[in-house]
């Protein structure tokens, strides 16, 4: 019991460390607009080129009518944003619409940049445009925040049917680039496709972090020893599942948790230490929920 308590005491801490005061995460969210308006400016307008969601379709309408497109964002953000604070957690909302705002102003303040962005390549511009509207998505989503538009109904989606951020973004603006494709032609929406394909990936390394979760399933002939090392130098808890030897049909300890990949290193020299013979099966986990472990639900 008191090893139980020391480990969910070394969790908290943890989880409480991830809580990031309101000035930091204001901070970082709009880091991650500029990012996103250096992207949609420096690097696709000037080769008509896309963003995702709602920028995406602000960025067609701007080429069609000239009209400013932080403008355009913010006019096809209302209606999202009044569905979207019935359904998806209201303090992501609240964030978002501060992001989304900002968002529409910085993308005024760097209009124009693009010239000082001459790289004359479009598979590069695709790519780092791609890259930086990544970094700056995943800024957003990393502190419960988003860019509005589509990235609320992605949000809904994961709320709903737990998918994956990027991957429902992604289905979400196959929509917007057909249009742009009909509209443009074929050439600027398979780079804009490209381009996405990118920021969605590194959105969803940005938002998980570098530091993953594990899950280990261990079978040792010192189940109760490794535990209990587990407790005191990790300060993960483990759970003791009933196991059966299929040859042998000797009862076993099986001893599952779940750990961060950075501890993974340590977890092995645990193990080792004291049952060299022993079984470990280490896994990624998609999503970890639970006291010690980020939240990234919205």
């Amino acid at each position: 019991m008191q090893l139980a308590k020391k480990a969910n005491l070394k969790e908290k801490s943890k989880s409480d460390s991830q809580d990031l005061p309101h000035s930091i995460r204001l901070v970082s969210i709009l880091v991650g607009g500029l990012l996103c308006a250096i992207a949609i400016n420096g690097f696709f307008i000037p080769n008509q080129l896309l963003s995702g969601g709602a920028s995406g379709i602000a960025i067609m309408a701007h080429y069609l009518t000239g009209l400013p497109t932080g403008l355009l964002i913010f006019l096809i953000n209302i209606p999202i944003f009044a569905v979207g604070f019935k359904i998806v957690d209201r303090d992501f909302v609240f964030y978002s619409f501060i992001s989304m705002f900002a968002m529409s102003l910085l993308l005024n303040f760097t209009e124009g940049i693009g010239s000082y962005i001459q790289v004359n390549d479009l598979l590069l511009e695709s790519v780092f445009g791609g890259v930086l509207n990544g970094i700056g998505m995943g800024m957003m989503f990393r502190n419960k925040a988003s860019q509005g538009g589509m990235d609320i109904i992605a949000a809904i989606l994961k709320k709903k049917l737990n998918m994956n951020i990027g991957s429902a973004l992604m289905g979400v603006n196959i929509v917007v680039v057909g249009i742009s494709s009909v509209l443009f032609g074929i050439r600027p929406a398979m780079y804009t496709l490209m381009g996405l394909y990118i920021a969605y990936k590194i959105l969803d390394k940005v938002q998980a972090g570098l530091d993953t979760n594990q899950s280990v399933m261990l079978i040792s002939n010192k189940p109760d020893e490794v535990a209990k090392e587990i407790f005191e130098q990790l300060g993960r808890g483990a759970t003791f599942l009933k196991g059966e030897g299929a040859y042998t049909r000797d009862n076993k300890k099986v001893i599952y948790c779940t750990v961060t990949s950075t501890q993974v290193g340590k977890l092995k020299e645990i193990v080792k230490g004291i049952d060299e013979d022993a079984f470990i099966n280490i896994s990624d986990s998609k999503e970890v929920k639970g006291r010690g472990f980020r939240n990234i639900e919205f």
